[in-house]
């Protein structure tokens, strides 16, 4: 075998706070050759990101490696001088990193960001700049690529942006890339794209690949070895056979159990430990509407942005559907296919315009977005939305985000009451009420998640509007969230519209689904049926996209 391009041998990485030292990566080792993809996988906190980082030499100030080596091409760099690094990074060791818009320049186009990166490292000159560049976005399939050149990274979608960092991170013919959850928020489709692009590109110039991930699905489907991360230390290492075929680490087998199968039931899930509780969830209490009302009712709504211009968009093409009382309802698709857009017209936050929205028996439609947030039916719909971060102002305590809703709609009048009715969403949705004083940044993904869903839920509202409420949390974090959904849902008897690109979770939280391609619903059914027989080639071609680990085998009581 050939030697390896990158070995790590004892790498520790420690942090000074005011609390003390802290060491977030203990004695780790591990290697990649040339041509092989090694993935490193495990929860938020797991160490996986930092230990990037120092492999690219990028610790923030209060980081430094404490301990051990960083061997690459047989030079230790583990103590190399930052104009070494320079001339490292880019073109010898790359990385891609999560969020591709933060990774980009958003005054600069995205031609002259691929630019400097060639003139930087003496592959390109300023004369011959724009061609090189345009040939690198020709590379990483990216269309019309001459008009493209001059584009900034807000008038490019998600999809794109993670081709344009891909593009940056390949133009100088790495030996390493470093992809650090290069697919996270993408729709599924999207995500197979980009990472069948990574593939496609490193095994023609035979680079080593680390891609790291809390997807073990993306795992199984791309890596060739797999070493497993938790609280700073890889509790287990082997193939992607070995490894999901019979894991041996207790930590592994709970990521395993928690990641969307087939034949997953929510309550599976979680670990064996809250199975239990989460069995015998509380039948529906005095549901604000009886099962089987037309609670929802959305006739030919239709979106045209920039109507009548010549840049003139049909967002959403006459879209009819019924949502009933203490229903979940799905809606599925791609990025850009009108999902979002159609949640901020129910929402009142977007005009339609054209069609109908009737929510419990009245017209909403005709009243302005602007106009709504006093509307009296506003308390009565509600949204979580994606980014658990993004929604909560940083500057506020949880305690104060939750109580929003009540402030704004006059509701809870004495701050006693508010108060009282804070503690209380802390308790229905398992926040501890210690947590109520801190800031967002304080706060872990699921308790973020957590505050925004008691937010939501502070008015009684008869409907929520989930947008992609999970896509950003962790495997074993989502389970808790998503049984969390299922006994708030059952207990209040309120209705669910989930938006979601993650199929898997669409069949487990949802009664029947949508599916939506340009626009418009193109197949529609029982969620069951549905997922599991098909009608429509796009509906199977996002079940193809989806990346479901292997079965394993019984798994066995031992450790590492």
């Amino acid at each position: 075998m050939t030697a390896p391009l990158l070995t790590v041998e004892s790498l520790s990485i420690e942090f000074v706070t005011r609390g003390g030292k802290v060491t977030a990566v203990d004695t780790i080792d591990f290697s990649v050759r040339k041509g092989e993809t090694l993935g490193i996988v495990g929860e938020s906190g797991s160490g996986k990101s930092v230990t990037s980082y120092a492999l690219m030499r990028i610790l923030d100030r209060a980081g430094r490696i404490g301990g051990g080596s960083i061997r690459f091409a047989g030079v230790d760099i583990t103590g190399a001088t930052e104009r070494t690094m320079r001339e490292l990074r880019g073109r010898e060791i790359s990385m891609i990193f999560q969020n591709p818009r933060a990774a980009l320049n958003p005054i600069r186009s995205v031609g002259l960001q691929l630019e400097d990166v060639l003139i930087e490292h003496g592959l390109a000159t300023r004369a011959n700049g724009r061609d090189r560049a345009i040939a690198m976005l020709t590379a990483v399939r990216i269309q019309n690529p001459e008009q493209r050149y001059s584009a900034f990274p807000f008038e490019l979608s998600g999809g794109m942006c993670q081709r344009i960092v891909i593009a940056l991170a390949l133009a100088c013919r790495p030996q390493l890339l470093i992809a650090d959850e290069p697919t996270t928020g993408l729709d599924v489709t999207t995500q197979k794209t980009v990472m069948d692009l990574i593939v496609e590109l490193t095994a023609e110039r035979n680079m080593a690949t680390i891609l790291i991930t809390h997807d073990l699905g993306l795992a199984s489907r791309y890596c060739d070895r797999i070493v497993v991360m938790e609280k700073g230390r890889i509790v287990e290492a082997n193939t992607v056979e070995g490894l999901f075929a019979n894991p041996s680490h207790p930590y592994t087998r709970k990521l395993l159990d928690a990641t969307p199968r087939l034949d997953s039931s929510v309550a599976s899930l979680l670990p064996a430990d809250m199975r239990t509780a989460a069995s015998t969830i509380d039948s529906p209490s005095t549901p604000s509407l009886a099962r089987g009302t037309l609670l929802l009712a959305v006739q030919n709504l239709r979106k045209v942005f920039a109507e009548g211009s010549s840049t003139e968009h049909v967002a959403v093409k006459s879209l009819s559907f019924d949502l009933y009382a203490g229903e979940s309802l799905g809606l599925v698709g791609e990025s850009g296919c009108g999902k979002s857009t159609t949640s901020s017209m129910i929402m009142r936050l977007l005009d339609p315009s054209s069609g109908s929205i009737i929510f419990n028996g009245e017209e909403l439609a005709a009243t302005p977005a602007l106009k709504f947030a006093r509307h009296p039916m506003r308390s009565q719909l509600q949204m979580v939305f994606q980014d658990p971060t993004e929604s909560l102002n940083p500057r506020w305590v949880v305690r104060r985000a939750i109580a929003d809703p009540l402030l704004r709609l006059g509701e809870f009048s004495s701050k006693q009451a508010r108060n009282a009715r804070v503690e209380a969403l802390a308790d229905l949705v398992g926040l501890p009420q210690a947590l109520l004083d801190r800031f967002p940044h304080q706060l872990s993904g699921g308790q973020k998640a957590r505050v925004g869903i008691a937010r939501a839920l502070a008015l009684d509202p008869k409907l929520i509007i989930l947008d992609e409420p999970t896509a950003a949390l962790d495997v074993s974090v989502q389970a808790i969230v998503l049984n969390l959904l299922v006994s708030l849902k059952q207990r209040l008897g309120i209705s669910y519209l989930f938006i979601s690109h993650d199929l898997n979770v669409v069949r487990l939280m949802c009664d029947r689904v949508m599916v939506m391609q340009h626009g418009e619903i193109v197949e529609s059914g029982e969620s069951q049926a549905l997922l599991k027989h098909p009608k429509h080639p796009y509906t199977q071609a996002l079940l193809d996209a989806i990346p479901v680990p292997p079965a394993r085998s019984v798994p066995q009581a031992r450790a590492i």
